[in-house]
């Protein structure tokens, strides 16, 4: 007797369809034979769906099973089709009346006892069976959530065993978990953190509404305590908010990392990443014999944010250099080759010397030159020249910290930020780019010519400063991002002095 049902693996970010074959031979007794390259986790599923099988009731004769996940030149790996396999062995055995499920999509891990656990990568094979015209998903509890936000499909919540059997008998009533899904992104775009919280600072804080408006890449240079990492936590709740689109395609990767909340169908935040400095190269980008996202894809549509740049490897840090550039990160294997998004905003915080207190009025910095030049090289130029803005975060002063005045909430910064992304949108779509720090050399000349009073003071930063041909085409960029702030269609000679500013790298930081 052959019985067959549908269900998915995921690869990378992307799902694929898997169908799982059930033959039912003579034999001397129960044998379970699984084909079509599993892995080791798969291969293991036969012996958690007889003891599923066996403790729920059913009774299987001593036959020969045979079950094949078809494609069988595609590695099939994961816990996810425990729940079809013994969907499918019922069918064959009998125990299902319905003798055509093509319409119905199962995943699930088994437990012994016939409960089904959650599994990763619900939501791309929602979205994969939702393309492919299946409209039905039988999915564990706490994975119908994320499920039910793809549009086109019906999600049932599956508690155990006997539920789905009784579920596929008619004995229990097919009620879909309705979610209402603009409703579900508005509940879960809130934040706990405001930037209402931050002390003082307010140089660095507007230092980060520029770079949030223009798309910049950020560096955050200040003595230890001075407030970088609360200023740097806070950069998500100023970013514009999460389209729908975007929160599926965060939710997306959470949910293949295994990092999607059992009560979150959807994440409506940006996310902010923040890797500990000792991390991997496969831990940034992603890896593993079969890759899995790291911390930058994790990071799409948000902020990763690199606290003490200069203990992090300097190897690891290059690898920066394509997600950075693309929005995307390539991991090749011998067998396979993925391509995962990464879209983020770059924000890192560093001490300006390794004791951190070089330029503190209040500390003597015990690095001589040298060192501190040391210290600095660390970072590679690579990397320094995707990074726009370079900010002197001070320590707070006492009466700043004990000033009960309230500072400009995320909501009021936001709107400025929303508005000025609008203007560089209209500007930049035609040519396939919606922020001001995407702006190729092309767009450069177009849009941010100067006048005569704009022209010297940057000559005059030029010449002072040292600065070079690349720092010149960044203070451009941020210009054009604090008039578009202000409004302006033209860029104004304070708006250059602004961005100059923002440079402190190129100047001697130092006494």
């Amino acid at each position: 007797m052959l019985f067959r049902v549908q269900s998915a693996a995921v690869f990378g970010i992307k799902a694929f369809p898997i169908s799982v074959e059930v033959d039912l031979s003579s034999g001397e007794k129960l044998n379970l034979m699984t084909v079509g390259l599993p892995d080791t986790a798969v291969r293991e599923s036969s012996e958690r769906v007889k003891a599923a099988l066996r403790n729920c009731g059913y009774r299987l004769p001593p036959q020969r099973i045979t079950i094949n996940l078809a494609p069988a030149d595609v590695r099939k790996e994961g816990s996810a089709f425990d729940l079809p396999v013994a969907i499918a062995i019922l069918g064959a055995s009998g125990c299902i009346q319905a003798r055509d499920l093509s319409d119905f999509l199962f995943l699930g891990e088994l437990s012994l006892d016939g409960s089904i656990r959650p599994v990763k990568g619900t939501l791309p094979m929602a979205a994969m069976a939702r393309d492919a015209g299946i409209t039905h998903l039988v999915v564990p509890e706490s994975n119908a959530p994320e499920a039910a936000v793809v549009d086109g499909v019906r999600s049932y919540p599956a508690r155990n065993l006997p539920y789905v059997v009784e579920l596929l008998n008619g004995r229990q009533p097919l009620i879909p978990l309705a979610v209402d899904r603009r409703q579900l992104l508005a509940q879960a775009s809130t934040y706990d953190i405001d930037f209402r919280d931050v002390k003082g600072q307010y140089q660095a804080k507007r230092a980060l509404e520029v770079a949030v408006a223009g798309g910049h890449n950020i560096l955050l240079i200040g003595p230890p305590g001075s407030g970088k990492t609360m200023l740097a936590r806070r950069l998500p709740t100023i970013l514009p908010p999460m389209t729908f689109e975007e929160a599926i395609e965060t939710t997306k990767i959470h949910s293949v990392a295994g990092l999607l909340s059992d009560k979150a169908g959807l994440i409506g935040t940006r996310p902010f990443r923040a890797p500990h400095h000792t991390i991997s190269y496969g831990g940034l980008v992603g890896g593993g014999s079969v890759p899995r996202p790291g911390e930058v894809s994790l990071a799409h549509n948000g902020v990763l944010f690199l606290d003490e740049l200069p203990e992090f490897q300097r190897y690891v840090l290059d690898v920066l250099r394509q997600p950075l550039e693309d929005g995307e990160v390539t991991i090749s294997r011998a067998a396979t080759s993925l391509t995962f998004p990464a879209r983020f905003m770059l924000a890192a915080a560093m001490n300006p010397c390794q004791c951190g207190y070089c330029g503190d009025p209040a500390h003597e910095c015990r690095c001589t030159p040298p060192m501190i030049q040391r210290y600095l090289s660390r970072i590679s130029g690579p990397l320094m020249d995707r990074i726009d803005m370079h900010v002197r975060v001070p320590a707070v002063k006492y009466q700043e910290l004990v000033d009960d005045r309230l500072s400009e909430s995320s909501a009021v910064i936001r709107e400025r930020i929303v508005a000025a992304r609008a203007i560089q949108l209209r500007r930049l779509e035609p040519f396939g780019i919606y922020c001001n720090s995407q702006m190729t050399p092309r767009t450069l000349r177009r849009f941010c010519r100067l006048d005569a009073a704009s022209e010297k003071t940057i000559e005059k930063a030029v010449a002072q400063l040292g600065l070079s041909a690349r720092a010149y085409d960044r203070i451009l960029r941020v210009s054009r991002t604090i008039a578009d702030l202000e409004g302006q269609p033209a860029i104004q000679p304070h708006h250059v002095s602004e961005a100059i500013q923002y440079r402190t790298l190129d100047r001697a930081y130092c006494p």
